[in-house]
């Protein structure tokens, strides 16, 4: 929020109001938020843990802010970061030629348990192989941005992107129109319009989209039914499809349908129990053996859990120059593989000033940040990277930047990241803005919202400043109105 000459131009118009509002009115807001919440049923499912899985992620109702200016530069830097991971993937299920020009070592990529066999010589319809991704980034200072990791697999959260929006509308509607916020309500229509453009040739004018959910129980099964329902699509589970011929169909009341392209929230390993896993419950039998034959299109692509390993995220730098002849426009934290008889050296002689991953973990677990982690959790960090220190890297602790957030004890910095959603088809999209987590824990780096983090709106602004007109789609001007 502030810049060293005081509060940044963005965010003056807020900094203003939350000066004027008594301390009473936000918690009556932030109260308000939690009744609309739960009211439309926004959850998100944590198993493993007692008590009720189902929980609503805390949202903040302070904006995260950023000018667009800002929003200009981080898009064309994304655009050039999706472009070269779908250039990878082609690649390493291809020819493999980054491979062979040792650019990434060739282990690093082919005993990866993220890499695929199955998918090898298979060209996705549009040759399109990550259609929604997820890029996580924080901002270290005031023109800093890093990309901590790449999500290119089934990369959830947009649906509180929306909502969010949704929200602050309701809950604020002159503050809102105070501002030029660039609008994000046309996500489901580019989503939809991503998807059809790369459904088979045979599908026709009008591809039959749907989305394959494992079921209610899925942590992300909210985020399921709604981008169903906005797009005006199904949703379907495993069982509601059937392969015939090598062609896709769904079960309905008015007989067999036909599907085009398949939305599948689902893990690789539970696609398809004749080539996958075979004791999945929640695949279609037959679903590869149509995917091979190119009679449906399947986003994101099986395999690309390859491209979201954090320990080939060290080398994404050297996609784009390999395959663009770019110098990268988004920077990456600096890493250390701890495969590396050097790197892992260094990081057991410093594990208590890094932050220690998973290679293949998700959610904020398997992580140890040390300047916050007690001698005993270290040591034990220590001992697990010795006995498998492929499994590691580790990273900086960054100076993440905070925006402001409403806690117990009033308005108090916190950590916050960012991710911007990438559509990728016959073109690239990104809707102006993304989800932002916030680390509601004081001093808390963990945004993840199973580690207990929230959400805020964010604001791409149309200029550095309010002005007197809203830029809102015309559906989210009839909300604020109401």
């Amino acid at each position: 929020m502030r810049a060293e000459d005081g509060v940044r131009a963005a965010y003056a118009e807020i900094e203003r109001w939350l000066r004027a509002t008594p301390r009473e009115l936000l918690d009556r807001k932030r109260h308000e938020a939690e009744l609309l919440f739960r009211r439309i049923g926004i959850t998100f499912a944590v198993y493993g843990e007692g008590g009720d899985p189902e929980r609503l992620i805390p949202f903040d109702i302070i904006p995260r802010i950023i000018a667009r200016s800002e929003w200009d530069r981080l898009s064309v830097g994304l655009r050039q970061r999706v472009q070269a991971l779908n250039a990878f993937l082609a690649d390493v299920y291809g020819k493999q030629e980054i491979l062979k020009a040792g650019k990434i070592p060739s282990a690093l990529v082919l005993e990866n348990e993220g890499y695929r066999q199955e998918m090898v010589g298979i060209v996705p319809p549009g040759g399109v192989y990550t259609h929604i991704s997820g890029i996580d980034m924080v901002r270290t200072g005031p023109d800093e941005f890093y990309v901590l990791e790449d999500n290119c697999r089934t990369p959830s959260g947009v649906s509180y992107m929306l909502e969010n929006r949704e929200a602050m509308l309701r809950l604020f509607p002159k503050l809102c129109a105070r501002h030029k916020i660039l609008p994000v309500g046309r996500y489901p229509e580019e989503l939809l319009e991503t998807l059809k453009a790369v459904a088979p040739a045979r599908a026709g004018a009008h591809p039959t989209v749907a989305i394959l959910t494992p079921g209610p129980y899925n942590s992300a099964y909210y985020e399921h039914c709604f981008l169903a329902d906005e797009m005006g699509v199904e949703v379907v589970e495993g069982a509601d499809l059937f392969v015939h011929d090598k062609v896709v169909y769904m079960r309905t009341t008015a007989g067999a349908k036909r599907v085009d392209v398949i939305y599948r929230r689902i893990d690789d390993e539970f696609l398809d129990p004749t080539v996958f896993r075979k004791d999945s419950l929640v695949g279609v039998p037959g679903l590869m053996e149509a995917y091979r034959a190119g009679n449906v299109a399947l986003a994101n692509a099986p395999g690309g859990g390859i491209a979201d390993d954090k320990a080939i995220y060290p080398y994404v730098p050297e996609m784009v120059r390999f395959y663009l002849g770019e110098e990268p426009l988004l920077a990456n934290v600096p890493t250390f593989l701890c495969e590396r008889d050097e790197d892992r050296k260094y990081v057991l002689s410093n594990i208590d000033k890094l932050v220690v991953k998973l290679a293949k973990g998700s959610g904020g677990y398997g992580m140890l940040i040390g300047p916050h982690a007690t001698k005993g959790e270290c040591e034990e960090f220590r001992a697990r990277i010795l006995a498998r220190p492929g499994d590691y890297i580790a990273q900086p602790t960054l100076a993440l930047s905070t925006c402001p957030t409403v806690v117990e004890q009033g308005i108090a910095p916190r950590h916050v990241d960012l991710r911007p959603f990438v559509l990728s088809g016959k073109e690239i999209r990104i809707v102006p803005g993304g989800l932002t987590r916030v680390a509601l824990k004081d001093g808390s780096l963990v945004v993840n919202s199973s580690q207990g983090g929230g959400t805020k709106d964010t604001w791409i602004l149309d200029d550095e400043g309010p002005d007197s007109a809203p830029a809102q789609s015309q559906s989210q001007s009839q909300t604020a109105s109401a």
